[in-house]
């Protein structure tokens, strides 16, 4: 095996364009971790916040872009159980997924679920992590309540729609067009509004407000969600495309008893992330094993291509998870 790979490394902060090919040294499992042959890659939100010189890896982690993968095991660093050599996994990624390998904690790696091939498991760990620990553990969403998601097509939107809906909440999400609001409905949203005619306020109003909120938007999508939420209801930040500053009014969250928190992943510690690994094999894998939910895949692109996958992505045409083909299989 050479001592050098293939990987798509951020040349300086940009545009698309700025994902380029190199040759990198093949990275070593430490104690706790494994290096997997990368057979795809997930595209995610994170990687063009990267990209674009906003969002800088933790020290510890490749500089390399890349949150989640699928692959094969081909190496154990000491400390390691329940994993062997030659297993096929999908895993969070501390960085590093545009290669041809990555190390990454054995604690953060999970099975193939039933039925699904490597292509659908590389769209899982970023997705359903995110989802699970925001929503359920964070958020502690409860059968029968009122559910709202922001960018109900997006990769995290169809993978909370799903989730959501199997837990027994009512689901409604909002969307940019026609078509992307026809595939909410379709995985199980009660209701999906295109925000570009209608307001979410006004609608969810008639359905008694909200009892939980997940918002990637931000910007003026924060005091519209304070008004949009039920008495003693939750919003739960995970991402702000339209900014993270807004004047807002505190009395409402006050006379409602509000909530609001919020989160992002990749900084949290490897125990915590190891957690919720153990949360999703235990709660969802289960489901994913039983066809009850999946990954809604939008296009898959060749490693060499992960700009044009990024601008994919940037377009806002997608509906569900952009791969980039490692090795395939």
């Amino acid at each position: 095996m050479s001592d050098m790979m293939n990987a798509v490394e951020i040349t300086k902060p940009g545009g698309p364009e700025v994902l380029q090919m190199t040759k990198r040294p093949m990275p070593a499992a430490a104690h706790g971790q494994v290096v997997l042959k990368v057979a795809y890659a997930g595209v995610n939100r994170p990687d063009a916040l990267q990209r674009a010189g906003m969002y800088a890896p933790p020290k510890t982690a490749s500089d390399l872009p890349g949150l989640e993968a699928s692959g094969e095991v081909v190496a154990l660093g000491s400390g390691v159980s329940g994993l062997a050599v030659g297993d096929q996994v999908c895993a969070l990624l501390p960085g590093g997924g545009y290669a041809e390998y990555v190390a990454t904690p054995a604690a953060h790696c999970l099975p193939l679920p039933k039925g699904l091939g490597l292509k659908e498991a590389a769209c899982l760990p970023e997705t359903y992590f995110t989802v699970w620990s925001n929503v359920f553990t964070r958020g502690g969403l409860k059968a029968g309540e009122r559910f709202l998601v922001h960018g109900g097509s997006s990769g995290i939107g169809t993978t909370a729609i799903q989730l959501t809906n199997a837990f027994g909440a009512r689901v409604f999400a909002t969307a940019g067009s026609d078509e992307k609001c026809t595939a909410c409905t379709d995985l199980g949203a009660e209701i999906a509004i295109n925000y570009r005619d209608a307001d979410f306020v006004e609608v969810m109003k008639f359905q008694g407000g909200a009892d939980l909120i997940l918002d990637m938007v931000g910007g003026d999508y924060i005091p519209r969600n304070i008004q949009t939420l039920a008495e003693d209801g939750r919003l739960v930040q995970i991402a702000f495309l339209q900014g993270p500053k807004v004047e807002l009014n505190f009395a409402l969250m006050m006379m409602k008893r509000l909530t609001i928190t919020g989160s992002t992943l990749r900084p949290q510690s490897d125990l915590a992330k190891a957690r919720i690994a153990q949360d999703l094999r235990e709660a969802v894998w289960p489901l994913l094993d039983a066809g009850r939910i999946k990954p809604v895949m939008d296009s898959t692109f060749a490693l060499a291509d992960a700009a044009d996958a990024h601008a994919r992505m940037e377009s806002s045409g997608h509906i569900g998870k952009i791969v980039l083909e490692v090795a395939g299989g």
